[in-house]
């Protein structure tokens, strides 16, 4: 029983591995999922009492039951058989394809990850890029909306900074879902985007079997409370100016919703503006059909070299801050109110009557997008400079022009965002930003003038206000939901 055996090398590494594995599942990676669970745990008591959130049930369902629950689902079975039969292939491998397209979507939302790490990165990098702001928001209407609704926000896409910085500036009020496109779908960022909560979305997917996952999925997050946040005009502007809406997942969510049902589903418009959009070039150049295309490399390639730059400029003290980045909130959009006043019942309207009274909800919400879209400084002096882009101004001049634009927008009752309350600052700040990103020259005699080169940046920026500088700002109409006493689902201000 004590004699020695002797072993090949192979037989005993096999034996240390089995071993070794068996260590892991039957004691460590129980007591270590049992760690991460308690601390999860943790992390919702403590939002529970002391912000005030009540994260619902379904955005803590595990990934796997809401997979199955898709994978069980009438209305996606039925699709898959459809399938089958006009393709003339297995139900077998149709619901495969369903398998894959719910492990695509769904997400694996992680308290944990979203409070702990995704509020610190977001508000930490956040403030590091740009001077946050949050300009205009309706507290008395925020306050209102019934806590038990389902809550959108719906935006205006900018920049890929959107997500963090209205993460941000919402994250002590709510966890927002993100619709996210497939540009996201890269290790390790797509498991972290997954843990934030978000949902990944092939944007112009023809195949019908996916749609009705994807339809399913959202239908499903939005009957059970999910705050979520979305883009209707479906993509980032490549030119500065606000996109047709676009209207798929605004048709999933309301193609079930009952206005006589227990939740109500209310909509949050919300205007977001930067005194510099990092990706501001790339944006041009995609709009600019004979530049060639510049691959995932190249991109990255970019933003490693402006990493790097302004980590120099750090060291050696000469970094700066890329302006201001505001956000405004809008008034709500309850559609238990919407639906009444409009003798509305979407889950019986056909197809082409639900389509057209969406059209219209989502050209009213846009419309109310844009009249609350940040003023901000460098918009504002660009805005001036483009009316005669040969002309030379003295600083005065300069000023004067600026001075009566913001006396122009604000009488059209649009947000004008002024730092620190004052004007001559705030022009101060456009010219300042504007010089040193060399769209802005002055020459020997201070005399200021667009530099030529740069007019199609000029007028990138200058666009992102453009709708509120040619026509009147007429208040849209939108309904207020009756006020019910209970948490409320605002962003808290940032200083």
């Amino acid at each position: 029983m004590t004699q020695a055996i002797s072993l090949p090398m192979w037989v005993f590494v096999v034996l240390l591995g089995v071993a070794v594995l068996a260590a892991l599942q039957w004691f460590l990676l129980p007591g270590l999922r049992w760690y991460l669970r308690r601390k999860v745990r943790g992390v919702i008591d403590e939002i529970s009492v002391r912000l005030n959130i009540d994260i619902p049930a379904f955005k803590l369902t595990r990934r796997q039951a809401l997979i199955d629950r898709l994978m069980g689902d009438p209305r996606v079975v039925a699709a898959a058989d459809q399938v089958a039969r006009e393709k003339g292939g297995s139900r077998v491998a149709a619901m495969g394809r369903v398998h894959v397209y719910a492990r695509e979507i769904v997400p694996a939302f992680n308290a944990y990850v979203y409070f702990r790490f995704g509020y610190w990165l977001s508000k930490s990098v956040a403030r590091m890029l740009y001077r946050v702001r949050l300009g205009v928001a309706d507290t008395a209407a925020l306050a209102a909306i019934d806590p038990r609704s389902t809550v959108v926000f719906v935006m205006n896409h900018r920049s890929n900074m959107d997500y963090i910085l209205v993460s941000f500036l919402a994250a002590e009020r709510v966890a927002l879902s993100y619709a996210v496109g497939e540009w996201a779908r890269v290790w390790p960022l797509q498991g972290l985007i997954r843990a934030m909560g978000a949902y990944f979305v092939r944007r112009d997917s023809g195949d019908p079997l996916y749609r009705m996952v994807l339809q399913r999925y959202v239908q499903m997050a939005t009957e059970g409370g999910v705050p979520q946040a979305m883009y209707p005009e479906g993509g980032l502007t490549t030119d500065g100016l606000l996109r047709a809406p676009k209207l798929g997942l605004l048709d999933y969510m309301l193609k079930t919703f009952d206005a006589a049902g227990e939740r109500d589903l209310v909509f949050i418009p919300v205007g977001i503006n930067y005194d510099r959009v990092i990706e501001d070039r790339s944006l041009l150049a995609r709009a600019d059909a004979q530049r060639p295309h510049v691959g995932m490399l190249g991109k990255l390639r970019v933003m490693a070299a402006y990493l790097a730059r302004q980590l120099v400029l750090r060291v050696q003290g000469r970094s700066f801050r890329n302006g201001y980045a505001c956000v405004n909130f809008g008034q709500p959009v309850s559609m238990r109110v919407h639906a009444r006043a409009h003798g509305l019942d979407f889950p019986r309207l056909d197809d082409v009557a639900r389509r057209a009274a969406i059209n219209r909800l989502g050209t009213q919400l846009m419309a109310a997008i844009g009249q609350i879209v940040p003023v901000l400084p460098v918009p504002l002096v660009a805005t001036v400079l483009l009316r005669d882009p040969g002309a030379a101004l003295s600083e005065l001049e300069l000023k004067s022009a600026v001075h009566g634009l913001i006396a122009d927008i604000e009488a059209r009752g649009a947000p004008v965002y002024l730092p620190r309350a004052d004007r001559d600052y705030a022009i101060n700040v456009g010219v300042r930003m504007l010089l040193l990103r060399r769209m802005l020259q002055e020459d020997e005699g201070g005399l200021f003038r667009a530099n030529p080169v740069e007019l199609p940046m000029l007028r990138y920026y200058a666009n992102s206000i453009a709708h509120l500088c040619q026509a009147s700002v007429v208040p849209v109409p939108v309904p207020v939901p009756v006020p019910v006493p209970g948490p409320a689902p605002a962003p808290a201000p940032v200083a």
